[in-house]
């Protein structure tokens, strides 16, 4: 890199814009997507990745976007009141969660179905491993998962001591497909990231009926992780795996969320769990609490109730802010892009087709263009010699990260 390569900053945390104050938003830009946004002194971990000055993280998946005004109303009038002690879970939550299916995702869900939960998704999900592992014939049946796939289900997996297996995802004319084909018998699980993290890939409903079949007849557990699956992109609706699936299979189907991801307020540990069969829904109840984490955490009922109550217009406008920008990106990478994103803010792409050594892309990426990355092994052996880019950016930072790709050997 040459010294005047990238614009310098005197903070880590800083963004290319926060040398300078934001302008206030555009009358036709209420939420602020286009404008400069500054997360100087908010210990960001996603900015503390650029690791030298004027660096653009667009590894970890969080956006650099102002969140929703009415998360930001409803925590400002909680914190006034100042009582902060222990706070019963308010049923009419899991009427709003029904209530926002049926809005958003035109499925219905029974709201006795919905656990609300002041953790985020990947301790839920970790505590409902906790039951898999104990409920898994012996010998112990193994949790599969595809691959290239969210490498935090290797973790957990790891992290509960229970064996598992990745199945390559093949691919097809639109990218990636679900495995086909039985599942080995016994299997104790099936996780899936619905839409597809890291290929922003949504799955169609045939094929989640399909895999839900197989892992029935494995007598799994099929997981459906669906943190982005309020964030697909015009055109592309989300296939809610407990009201997708075949009736006779959806006790056997859970489907996890959380208003983190779509609100861009993960940093505010909550999520949901749809869990259609009773029996299993109070053993992952019995389970949480066991940890110390019950239904009707403060900030989690806070954060929830707003975003699902008044969020809608907010997540209006940031749809087709990243449907916008994700034409740009794809535009200019042309077929380094190993899967069109139908979803979220991710993007997948082939490191040598960026003219990058497969082997040490992101680091090569980084030195050539100050653009930091995640390193495609993280998604498991289907993943090595891609990288996955995060463009949920302000349109200035964005311009200046395709300028920047630009002068990559692009074919």
């Amino acid at each position: 890199m040459t010294d005047d390569s990238f614009q310098r900053t005197d903070d880590r945390f800083r963004n290319l814009s926060s040398v300078r104050r934001a302008p206030a938003p555009a009358p036709d830009a209420p939420f602020g997507f286009d404008s400069p946004f500054d997360r100087t002194g908010t210990a960001s971990s996603k900015w503390s990745r650029a690791t030298a000055p004027g660096v653009i993280p667009m590894g970890l998946a969080d956006m650099d976007l102002p969140g929703p005004p009415a998360i930001a109303r409803a925590l400002q009038r909680r914190a006034r009141h100042r009582a902060y002690g222990y706070t019963a879970c308010d049923p009419a939550g899991r009427t709003l969660v029904a209530d926002w299916y049926r809005a958003r995702h035109g499925a219905e869900v029974d709201p006795d179905w919905v656990l609300l939960l002041p953790c985020g998704p990947r301790t839920t999900l970790r505590v409902l491993l906790e039951i898999v592992r104990a409920e898994a014939p012996r010998p112990q049946a193994p949790v599969l998962f595809p691959t290239p796939e969210w490498g935090g289900f290797a973790q957990l997996c790891r992290a509960a001591r229970i064996d598992f297996r990745e199945l390559p995802l093949p691919v097809g004319p639109e990218g990636y497909r679900l495995p086909d084909g039985p599942l080995p018998r016994p299997t104790a699980a099936v996780l899936l990231s619905s839409p597809h993290n890291p290929s922003a890939r949504v799955w169609p409903a045939e094929g989640l009926r399909a895999l839900a079949e197989r892992a029935a007849e494995a007598g799994a557990l099929l997981v459906s992780d669906e943190v982005h699956g309020d964030l697909t992109h015009p055109g592309r609706p989300h296939p809610v795996a407990v009201t997708t699936v075949d009736p006779a299979h959806r006790r056997s189907t859970v489907s996890l969320n959380s208003v983190g991801k779509t609100f861009n307020c993960s940093g505010i540990p909550s999520s949901f769990a749809l869990v259609p069969d009773p029996g299993l829904r109070t053993r992952f109840a019995d389970a949480l609490a066991g940890y110390g984490l019950w239904e009707g955490g403060l900030l989690e009922q806070t954060v929830q109730q707003a975003a699902l109550r008044e969020g809608g217009p907010w997540l209006d406008a940031l749809l087709a802010h990243l449907a916008a920008a994700r034409a740009r990106l794809t535009d200019r990478l042309g077929a380094a892009v190993r899967s069109a994103p139908q979803a979220s803010y991710l993007l997948w792409v082939d490191a040598a087709a960026l003219g990058l050594p497969p082997g040490t892309a992101r680091r090569a990426l980084l030195e050539r263009s100050g653009l930091e990355a995640t390193d495609g092994a993280e998604f498991g052996p289907g993943g090595r010699g891609s990288l996955r880019l995060n463009y949920a950016l302000p349109g200035s930072t964005l311009a200046t990260a395709l300028e920047r790709l630009a002068r990559l050997d692009l074919p």
